[in-house]
């Protein structure tokens, strides 16, 4: 497993995690530039969820605060883990309807991008749409299968959580709008997923599993839902035989340069 350099901070023994002035001022410079691009980009169900959470601005949310809400709707948690989790431990949290959380936040000079997901990567991005039964279905039968994947599936596994969970968008009576969390806790991916620049592709399971990514990029490829009630559609399918048959085919050649040694 990768190191890190972020600590995540842990509870006292109320179970409260304490976080320094700074980090709050961070949260809110993090929350209020976001929340200005979300009208008109951000899918709805993801705005009802946002809603349902109603997010400090001020300050950093206690997991418990987050937890009530989920609770409340899909009978999801979030659990606090440190910086970085082997794929087992991630897939295990899934399947029990855990959705993992580190507990540090990323510092003012890394405002726009850091590439492990911090607290409020994996709250403002993901947690609102864990408030939608679909969504959160699908999560949790992903978390359940890749409990029981070899190594290389997982791998395949982790492409189609990329280009839906991550970085998917959806199709809306209003128009094309994001429900990825990757893209919903950045303002230049907010915009640039988009626009005219990426490439879009309706979503297909099998290409998604097949395309190569890199995390340290804007996304030269999105894929597009039909709908949001699509994931968990899919959630109902034998994703394992398309994991599988991904496999048999092989990868798309990647649209991107191969990254700097």
């Amino acid at each position: 497993m990768k190191t890190t350099h972020y600590v995540a901070r842990e509870p006292d023994a109320q179970g409260h995690i304490h976080y320094p002035d700074a980090e709050h001022a961070v949260w809110q410079t993090l929350v209020e530039r976001q929340l200005k691009l979300l009208d008109g980009r951000a899918c709805q169900e993801y705005l009802d969820g946002l809603d349902q959470l109603a997010l400090p601005h001020e300050r950093i949310p206690q997991l418990g605060e987050i937890n009530r809400v989920l609770a409340a709707t899909t009978g999801w948690q979030v659990e606090r883990v440190p910086a970085l989790i082997p794929f087992q431990r991630f897939f295990e949290l899934l399947a029990s309807k855990r959705f993992p959380v580190a507990t540090f936040i990323r510092t003012p000079e890394e405002l726009d991008y850091l590439q492990e997901p911090d607290i409020f990567h994996e709250i403002f991005g993901h947690c609102p749409l864990l408030t939608n039964p679909w969504f959160a279905e699908f999560t949790h039968t992903y978390g359940q299968l890749g409990l029981e994947a070899s190594k290389e599936e997982r791998v395949f596994l982790a492409r189609l959580y990329w280009m839906t969970v991550e970085f998917g968008l959806v199709d809306t009576p209003a128009g094309r709008r994001i429900y990825g969390g990757g893209i919903l806790s950045s303002p230049k991916e907010t915009l640039y997923s988009l626009s005219a620049e990426p490439e879009h592709q309706s979503f297909d399971p099998l290409e998604a599993m097949r395309t190569p990514y890199r995390i340290d990029i804007l996304q030269p490829l999105y894929f597009v839902l039909p709908d949001l009630k699509q994931l968990f559609d899919l959630a109902q399918q034998d994703i394992m035989a398309m994991v599988r048959e991904a496999m048999r085919m092989g990868l798309h050649q990647p649209k991107f340069p191969p990254k700097a040694a």
